[in-house]
């Protein structure tokens, strides 16, 4: 189908829906509003954050996860909306695997003795001194690397799959480190802890197996990439990377926020301690933690509703969220929260921002497109949310 095609025909979509919506509000009826696709709805918006990338759609691979959230007295439901979700269509996604780590390390430390979140320690050969809930916290308020790299260090290729795959929230995989030329290694560094001031132990190294290649749609990209000054002119191969598609983050976000909705054995184990720590690590902006408002303004990590601007987030707005962006890729996963006007929902959505096919260059169009995209995006499901409960 020509371009012409393509852009005449969502232009119909968008005119057909919000007729459907029309119609629907007009009866005035909320039980026929819930029945509409709210997906489809946001994306028939003209505001030009969203059109520019909906009249564009195949270069930007979006997929969107969105989530209803329905109370009645002491029980909870869900309703799932989604676009384009595909588990082996293959996107990059960046920093949300920091997710799982932090929940997973604090799992983990509940299985060892004399150590818990509190606890100091260092990753041998470090030079940085630090507790398990400070490199979570930076996890999630600045999306810290080397928080990860060293929580990574801590679990293990091997322990992170497993775990993974015991809660069976879908399809992943984890192997790699993020930002270091030490990424692939397959044996982890012992972590040196103190038991007091004077008194340390050591968590011993683990081997861990070697990833295979992922065999998944688009797990060749572009048109080409840079190793170093030079330009390959080929596809990227993504197929030795991190794999965390958008429905195992939406479910694996689902048992963070909600764990009383799920058994015993679909749940991470986390003590009540632990989940309060999570929740208000989630939500709190840099500044709150020690970082520099100016440099690490309240969007900086929030993509949905804040991450075109750098106002400062209203108090009764909470979000819940782990963000991604790497190799053109933005990924958002989050529990969005108003407590004012009693909303909340679960959004999780991908785009892909590179023009001009080329991975490592540093030239994608984030500030552009990226985040307008994402912000817009959430803006307008809080909107269909509030009408939906006026």
């Amino acid at each position: 189908m020509k371009s012409g095609q393509i852009n005449t025909t969502i232009m119909l979509q968008r005119i057909f829906i919000v007729l459907i919506l029309s119609t629907v509000i007009s009866c005035g009826s909320k039980e026929k509003l819930s029945i509409v696709n709210p997906i489809e709805v946001v994306l028939a918006s003209d505001h030009p954050n969203i059109k520019k990338v909906i009249d564009s759609l195949p270069k930007h691979q979006i997929q969107i996860m969105f989530t209803h959230i329905d109370r009645k007295n002491d029980s909870i439901s869900f309703t799932d909306h989604t676009f384009q979700l595909d588990s082996k269509s293959y996107f990059y996604p960046a920093s949300t695997v920091k997710f799982p780590i932090a929940l997973l390390s604090l799992a983990k430390l509940n299985t060892l003795e004399n150590v818990d979140m509190n606890s100091i320690f260092y990753v041998e050969g470090d030079t940085v001194e630090t507790t398990f809930k400070r490199e979570i916290e930076k996890i999630f308020a600045v999306s810290d690397n080397e928080s990860y790299n060293r929580l990574f260090e801590f679990l293990g290729q091997d322990y992170i799959n497993e775990s993974l795959n015991q809660l069976k929230i879908g399809p992943s995989r984890i192997s790699h480190r993020l930002s270091t030329s030490e990424a692939d290694e397959i044996t982890t560094k012992p972590l040196i802890v103190y038991q007091n001031d004077s008194t340390t132990f050591t968590l011993e190294p683990t081997i861990n197996t070697s990833a295979t290649p992922l065999k998944l749609n688009k797990i060749h990209k572009g048109i080409g990439y840079f190793e170093g000054d030079s330009l390959m002119q080929e596809p990227f191969d993504f197929s030795l990377k991190n794999y965390y598609p958008i429905e195992t983050q939406h479910e694996f976000l689902k048992r963070a926020i909600f764990p009383d909705h799920y058994r015993n054995d679909e749940k991470i184990d986390l003590s009540k301690e632990q989940i309060n720590f999570i929740l208000k690590a989630m939500s709190t902006v840099p500044k709150n933690t020690g970082y520099d408002a100016k440099t690490y303004y309240d969007g900086y990590c929030k993509f949905f509703m804040y991450g075109d601007t750098k106002e400062p987030i209203p108090e009764h707005i909470k979000i819940y969220n782990k963000v991604g962006d790497a190799y053109g890729t933005l990924t958002d996963c989050a529990y969005i929260q108003d407590t004012k006007n009693d909303i909340e929902f679960l959004l999780t959505a991908t785009i892909l921002v590179n023009e001009n096919g080329i991975f490592n260059d540093n030239v994608y169009e984030y500030d552009e497109i990226g985040f307008p995209f994402l912000a817009e995006l959430g803006r307008q499901f809080y909107q269909f949310e509030l009408n939906r409960k006026n």
